[in-house]
């Protein structure tokens, strides 16, 4: 089943029980604390301009800063990667707001998360750290290279949206964005989605590429059933593209590193709109294009992303890079 078909049924049930009923309302409750329950946070909290940012911390050395993509949380980059980064980086792994553990904020464009995200790595004394950012939470770390006061030394970006592209979003996220939908289908979702419905999403981003096994469980992909995280998650796709046309003219400010891979079958963030026109006009950002994959390299070729994030320490002055399994 499809976004759109799933968005069809939610808001045709709305329409035949009158709206959101308290049985509904009853069993979103239920199943979110069954999902909190059975995926408990695993990194620490913060408290920053007076909400909650949950960050996951391993390794010791230079600081190097995870951030994941839409529907995400922290785990999506930590269980890639963080085995062998936390070996040579001090790792830290943040849960955008609205996502994962951590708060939804008032401004949840990518240059508001950037800058929330950059007070929160403040508190931890983050200095001149490496910023990889998958999907979009690419978009997130171009942002915080833009505006930040907590400048990064290089950028890694992994099939990252970073330039406007035609064409609307798909009819689940445009539903999602009107004031109908808005109140219906978080309610409804967290309530009547099935495990298989998160499983085949799951199975569309990977494409081409298999679902590693144990992945939804491993990065607690149920998380995101939740009403706060529809609502987050609809607003900050939904505002993406207007962002971006935003900030793409101030593109060539970045004079830092910027190493990049994309895959050639990504569907869901296409190469041809996004990283190839990108490294084609800035100077400083190196493609890996990876022929034949999809959205999530960080699983399908992950020694290609490690050996990125390699060549963005080394380009950046760093001398003990990671090296690659």
């Amino acid at each position: 089943m499809t976004w759109q078909k799933l968005a069809g049924k939610l808001l045709i049930a709305a329409a035949l029980l009158g709206g959101v009923s308290g049985v509904t309302l009853y069993r979103a409750q239920s199943r979110e604390a069954a999902i909190l329950a059975e995926f408990p946070a695993q990194g620490q909290f913060l408290t920053v301009n007076g909400v909650q940012v949950h960050v996951y911390v391993t390794g010791a050395g230079p600081d190097l800063i995870l951030i994941h993509g839409a529907s995400g949380n922290a785990r999506d980059l930590t269980v890639a990667l963080a085995a062998d980064l936390e070996k040579s980086y001090r790792v830290i792994a943040f849960d955008r707001p609205g996502l994962g553990w951590s708060d939804p904020i008032p401004d949840q464009s990518i240059r508001g998360q950037a800058l929330h995200l950059a007070d929160a790595a403040a508190q931890l004394n983050v200095h001149d750290p490496i910023i990889v950012g998958q999907s979009y939470g690419g978009s997130v770390t171009l942002a915080w290279a833009l505006f930040a006061p907590l400048k990064p030394r290089a950028l890694v970006l992994i099939s990252a949206p970073s330039l406007p592209w035609p064409g609307p979003l798909d009819i689940f996220y445009r539903l999602s964005d009107s004031r109908i939908g808005a109140a219906l289908i978080p309610p409804l979702a967290a309530a009547y989605v099935p495990d298989s419905f998160v499983d085949s999403s799951i199975a569309a981003v990977f494409s081409p590429d298999p679902v590693p096994p144990g992945y939804a469980t491993a990065i607690a992909a149920k998380l995101a059933l939740r009403r706060t995280t529809l609502r987050a998650n609809f607003a900050q796709v939904n505002d993406l593209r207007p962002e971006i046309v935003a900030q793409e003219p101030l593109y060539p400010q970045l004079t830092l590193p910027i190493e990049m891979i994309h895959g050639t079958a990504d569907t869901t963030v296409p190469l041809a709109i996004h990283s190839a026109p990108f490294a084609a006009r800035m100077p400083n950002a190196h493609l890996t294009v990876l022929d034949g994959a999809g959205h999530m390299p960080h699983y399908s070729h992950r020694t290609a992303a490690l050996a990125a994030i390699a060549r963005a320490a080394q380009r950046s002055g760093l001398h003990s890079p990671p090296q690659s399994p």
